[in-house]
């Protein structure tokens, strides 16, 4: 049964591209995976179990709670599959050069009695400066590589790893000890740290991860690049000790002017530089002074290197970066900080296009892995369009009245649904004039996505 509806499908295709992960599932749980895959590519709504069976023709498979199992108690690894993903995007984006990536948390918007690590968080896309808003979900950690694509003309943030961040109360209830965000970023550091031996890895973050004791933790495997505050207290090194000098090593040395009193400063000098891809994607002129210091905290130091910038033209207000390798130029840190802005874009990309949030599940580890799964499959489609690109098949979509500069995600998984659907049944031509038939698996998909589009 499990080999014939495999071969009813008929999406062979998607078979070459999941080829890396093929070691981490058993023959059966394989075979389900990759109907499940595929039908998470091609389903327009929601993205559950049943959506994906009903897409991929099969809402009359008798054995569908096996394909319910793949995700909430079979045997299978998502780390083993995030170091899998990892290496992949890096040997084909990043064969050489620093390896950029981001850290950033986003809130999967759920509700339900059921779903025990859901808690009440800032919703970070209702809510501004001004304005709190709280939402009822899941918290999770996104690691993803920021690399740039040529046939697209601007950096992508590619999901590889995806952790579920419980709240505080979760763990109470449970007597375990809370992990804050950044002790989870320094273990999924150090971790890809291990992954990619002997290469440098740059990782950007935001101010929630601007910790001296993550920054200390990580910066001999990891360099990291984050915002820094303004009252930060930054100081000289300590003077060397002498034969003579009596009473425990000091650890810093005199404190340096704040970052707040140097903007007041008339006599500094001030460099200047253009950086690509700022605000609104565009290239910016703005100024900036740089230099190293210890970032002190009462009982915790770590050495640093400071970038303050101000726009000439005030479009936006002062802003600080920091960066662990003192040897970093200031332009390369700017360079490297305003990559992470691509991860928001994927966070609405993954919500629009892959069903993030449309979930139902409600077992403790068909959550913890849904997600995740669903992250990771927007970096497999850009995989798999990078390599359609070679061959001329991925265009933007355009229209009398919208012309687009370069293809983005919804052309990328628009191409790789026509090549699902397309590739088993159509690429080899029958003799001019044949009649073709279409199989009854691939016509009940095709009805299933038109009529449930919503």
């Amino acid at each position: 049964m499990e080999e014939e509806v495999g071969d009813d499908v008929g999406f062979s295709g998607i078979a070459g591209w999941l080829a890396p992960f093929r070691a981490a599932f058993t023959a059966p749980t394989w075979r389900r995976v990759l109907i499940l895959t595929s039908g998470a590519i091609v389903s327009p709504g929601r993205r559950t179990v049943c959506s994906a069976l009903r897409a991929m023709g099969l809402d009359d498979a008798a054995d569908f709670s096996s394909f319910h199992r793949v995700l909430n108690c079979n045997r299978w690894s998502a780390l083993v599959l995030a170091r899998t993903l990892f290496v992949w995007l890096v040997a084909v984006l990043v064969p050489d050069g620093p390896v950029i990536i981001g850290i950033d948390d986003t809130l999967e918007r759920r509700t339900g009695r059921r779903i025990a690590a859901r808690g009440i968080y800032r919703d970070p896309v209702r809510s501004s400066h001004g304005h709190f808003v709280k939402a009822s979900g899941l918290r999770w950690q996104a690691f993803m590589l920021l690399a740039p694509l040529s046939w697209t003309g601007r950096v992508w943030g590619l999901p590889f790893l995806t952790v579920l961040c419980p709240s505080e109360r979760y763990a109470r209830e449970r007597g375990r000890p809370h992990r804050k965000l950044t002790d989870r970023a320094r273990q999924g550091l150090l971790l890809v740290a291990r992954w990619l031996p002997g290469r440098r890895i740059i990782a950007v973050t935001d101010s929630s991860y601007a910790s001296i004791d993550l920054l200390d933790a990580v910066r001999d495997r990891v360099c990291m690049v984050s915002r820094l505050r303004l009252d930060a207290r930054l100081f000289d090194p300590p003077s060397p000790r002498t034969a003579r000098t009596l009473g425990r090593p000091r650890r810093t040395g005199e404190r340096q002017p704040s970052l707040a009193n140097r903007l007041e400063n008339p006599a500094i000098q001030w460099s200047e530089a253009a950086i690509g891809a700022w605000y609104g994607g565009q290239e910016y002129r703005v100024e900036f002074i740089s230099g190293t210091a210890l970032w002190h905290h009462p009982g915790r130091t770590v050495p640093i290197r400071y970038v303050l910038v101000r726009d000439p033209a005030g479009r936006f207000r002062p802003q600080a970066f920091l960066c662990t390798d003192l040897a970093a130029s200031p332009v390369d840190i700017l360079t490297w900080f305003v990559r992470r802005w691509s991860m928001e874009v994927t966070f609405a990309e993954t919500r629009r296009h892959l069903g993030i949030e449309t979930q139902r599940q409600w077992s403790d580890l068909a959550i913890a892995r849904t997600t995740p799964v669903l992250m990771g499959l927007f970096s497999v489609i850009t995989l798999v369009a990078n390599d359609l690109q070679k061959q001329g098949r991925v265009r933007p979509a355009a229209t009398a009245w919208y012309r687009k500069e370069g293809p983005t995600f919804s052309d990328a998984i628009a191409t790789v649904r026509r090549e699902l659907w397309a590739a088993p049944y159509f690429h080899t031509s029958a003799s001019k004039g044949e009649q073709q038939k279409i199989p009854r698996a691939l016509f009940n998909s095709l009805l299933n996505n038109a009529c449930y589009a919503a």
